[in-house]
């Protein structure tokens, strides 16, 4: 158990626990859940986690059991997957119906043979990171309503965030931003990217202003059209993106690690992945103050 080992510079967050932010992630990257693949027996554990922490804390949902299931087919295998869940839960703000949603995808690859592939930064760290943002605004209700969503089948072309915005629970029109954390937990050069203020500027100066200064370092880019490295469709953000809603995309650059069996919780940096998670709530709180009514 790695959790506990951590620089004592990170204990400073003030917002985020960070002890069980740690614990989260842990889990949902352990080799008992083996790798999360949509409809595998460690997939449906991260479900049940994920219900069991949104009943918790007392949000409330549109879906059943905050389960919002979706059928697809993956081409790649020519396999039809059914009952694929997307967990759903909802917090109605105090001043407007307008809808912030916060997403991150729990699914990950699976196993290959006995190689697990853990997932824990993509995307242990967003799933938890969405668990702890919850958190806090089930304690400090926001202004704005805010849905925050683990979704399923993101490694099979963003099905869960389709299935999503096919479905979704309100007018797709109130909602007013989508935040996506995707690969949230380490970066050698102490740097993360916000990735959508080149389609949506009025995003740009908030994000600047809450993180002058802060580390993890908050770099803008990879979201120019033409140009290579352009994250714009590559997770699950996309699918708000085409339908027009602003979102940001907080993710770090690919690592040694990324889709390979040694991307576990013992390759995190605690420091980081705190400070990532202190610095997306920030902006996110934020934006709940200054997002317009109308």
């Amino acid at each position: 158990m790695l959790f506990f080992l951590v620089a004592p510079t990170a204990l400073k967050a003030q917002k985020i626990d960070q002890v069980k932010l740690l614990k989260d992630i842990e889990y949902l990257s352990s080799d008992e859940l083996g790798g999360r693949k949509p409809l595998s027996e460690g997939n449906l554990k991260a479900r049940k986690y994920i219900q069991e922490r949104f009943q918790s804390l007392g949000l409330k949902s549109q879906y059943p059991d905050f389960t919002q299931y979706f059928d697809f087919r993956n081409s790649r295998e020519g396999k039809l997957y059914e009952k694929a869940a997307n967990i759903v839960g909802f917090i109605g703000g105090k001043e407007t119906e307008k809808l912030i949603v916060v997403i991150a995808h729990y699914d990950h690859i699976g196993m290959d043979g006995e190689k697990i592939f853990n997932g824990a930064d993509d995307n242990a760290s967003g799933a938890a990171g969405v668990l702890a943002l919850a958190e806090y605004f089930s304690k400090n209700r926001p202004r704005h309503s805010m849905l925050f969503v683990a979704l399923d089948a993101e490694e099979m072309g963003h099905q869960g965030a389709k299935a999503l915005v096919n479905d979704f629970p309100f007018p797709i029109g109130q909602t007013v931003l989508n935040i996506n954390m995707d690969m949230i937990s380490r970066n050698v050069d102490g740097e993360i990217y916000a990735v959508g203020t080149y389609h949506y500027p009025q995003l740009k100066p908030t994000v600047e202003k809450v993180a002058a200064g802060r580390f993890p370092k908050l770099l803008f880019g990879h979201d120019v059209p033409g140009q290579k490295g352009d994250w714009t469709n590559a997770s699950d953000h996309s699918q708000f993106h085409k339908n027009g809603i602003p979102f940001l995309y907080f993710g770090v650059e690919d690592h040694e690690d990324y889709h390979k069996e040694t991307d576990t919780f013992e390759r995190i940096q605690p420091e980081f992945y705190t400070a990532s998670v202190e610095l997306i709530l920030d902006i996110l709180i934020a934006f709940d103050r200054e997002l317009t009514k109308d």
